[in-house]
């Protein structure tokens, strides 16, 4: 049996009975016009728009396509709804239990397809980014030759997970994450179309405030988590699908967090709070009720950021590029993996030696500046790269500290206002041990200048 016939056999067992398949696929987008979010690829005269033949220029000339996104976004749907507007045969595979073999019966039946019947085929193949390089090298002779119009869908890079030779020959398509509007609209959709739920229940807002957290950007988590609750609702006979019935039907409970409220304010300081008095423990209850509530990852890690020079600073002077480093982690990979991520750099920061005195040293000098505490800058250490600077005793009598024993050169550095200050005083925590031994006799060997 052709791999085509198992989805042509499930579409004519939904015509049937379509109660009897999930709501996500019940709820499906019919055409284009139908797909919640990605509106950059639905405008007039996009190539997704051409693709299908849907506006001027016809249909596009890429006879491959990659869509590269996130999980959960419509992937799948634009691959299934292209098929249907340009009336194609649609065969699904995925790279995950797929192989060679199973691609090439696909070829082979789309080619009978065409020359039998007439009939293009559009072949969806999900992560790809799972075929090896010669997996992948199988596909150019169908995509040169269109024998099929290959779709592609990806949650990697396409640029270091697909080959070059069928990246040149595809239309890459970037596809945004589903925004809790475009989720809503589905849900909402899904509550009262008669493929849907017909109306049968309602949604209040906070329930339907769980499920956007619940979904995190995920239509197809949203509709099933959605169908639970609706199910359970309706068998206990009640005409709303309660925030209670929610948490039941999906075994997870609300968290009381509003992403744009008191609370996001008051557990985002709780956590840092925590780190800052070295209690994990709290720290990971803290993290992990934003995490649940759906906080945006990069708005955490900025946090962790702030913490690890505030807090930490030089007494571990590795806080902070792990804390950038986890930053940029979790802009890549997003939840849930970056989950771990937070967890990993909020567990190192919590156990560090703590040190404020980048805070204090720096509060200190600002203070002085605010005050009026400026001056001029002393004469030898201003620029005397320009004609007429020795003139004007710019940079005259400079001693390049690198041609004196030891490389500090005992001159004076502050303008007389500050001449003397002391901003930073270390403390004697983790590392910052050495900065309190090193400080001090570096002002020593300064105190010759002026002093």
């Amino acid at each position: 049996m052709e791999p085509d016939l198992f989805t042509a056999a499930a579409e004519d067992r939904q015509a049937k009975d379509p109660s009897s398949s999930p709501l996500a696929v019940r709820m499906r987008p019919r055409t284009l016009d139908e797909v919640v979010g990605q509106q950059h690829l639905l405008k007039p005269g996009s190539p997704l728009r051409r693709l299908v033949g849907d506006g001027a220029g016809g249909p596009a000339g890429a006879s491959s396509v990659i869509l590269w996104g996130p999980p959960g976004i419509g992937k799948t749907t634009l691959a299934y709804v292209v098929s249907q507007a340009t009336k194609k045969r649609f065969v699904e595979l995925s790279a995950i239990t797929a192989g060679v073999k199973e691609v090439r019966a696909v070829i082979e039946g789309a080619k009978r397809a065409a020359g039998g019947y007439g009939k293009d085929t559009v072949l969806f193949l999900d992560e790809i980014h799972r075929f090896s390089k010669a997996q992948q090298d199988s596909l150019l002779p169908a995509v040169e030759n269109r024998w099929v119009t290959l779709i592609a869908a990806t949650t990697e890079n396409p640029y270091f997970s697909i080959i070059s030779p069928l990246l040149s020959r595809s239309l890459l398509l970037t596809l945004e994450p589903l925004t809790d509007e475009d989720l809503s609209a589905l849900m909402h959709r899904a509550l009262t179309e008669k493929r849907g739920l017909g109306g049968a229940v309602t949604l209040p807002p906070d329930a339907e405030a769980h499920l956007l957290r619940i979904a995190g950007g995920d239509a197809r988590r949203a509709l099933t988590a959605l169908e639970a609750g609706a199910g359970s609702a309706i068998a206990k006979g009640e005409p709303e699908i309660s925030l209670q019935t929610v948490e039941e039907a999906v075994d997870r409970a609300a968290v009381k967090y509003d992403r744009d409220g008191d609370q996001h304010y008051d557990v985002a300081s709780a956590l840092i709070k925590s780190i800052r008095g070295s209690d994990v423990d709290a720290a990971l209850h803290y993290l992990a009720r934003m995490i649940e509530a759906g906080e945006d990852p990069r708005f955490i890690a900025r946090r962790l950021m702030i913490s690890a020079s505030e807090d930490i600073g030089l007494a571990d002077p590795t806080a902070l590029p792990l804390a950038v480093a986890a930053a940029q982690a979790v802009a890549m990979i997003g939840f849930p993996e970056a989950s771990l991520t937070l967890s990993h750099v909020t567990i190192a920061l919590a156990l560090a030696p703590k040190s404020n005195t980048a805070t204090t040293a720096i509060g200190a000098a600002l203070a002085d500046v605010r005050a009026g505490l400026a001056g001029s800058v002393p004469a030898h250490l201003r620029d005397g790269h320009y004609k007429g600077a020795a003139k004007l005793g710019h940079a005259v009598g400079y001693v390049y500290p690198h041609d004196v024993p030891g490389a500090i050169a005992a001159q004076q550095y502050a303008p007389d206002a500050v001449h003397g200050k002391r901003y930073y005083e270390p403390t004697r925590y983790g590392a910052e041990a050495r900065y309190a031994d090193v400080v001090e006799k570096v002002r020593e060997r300064l105190r010759g200048a002026g002093s």
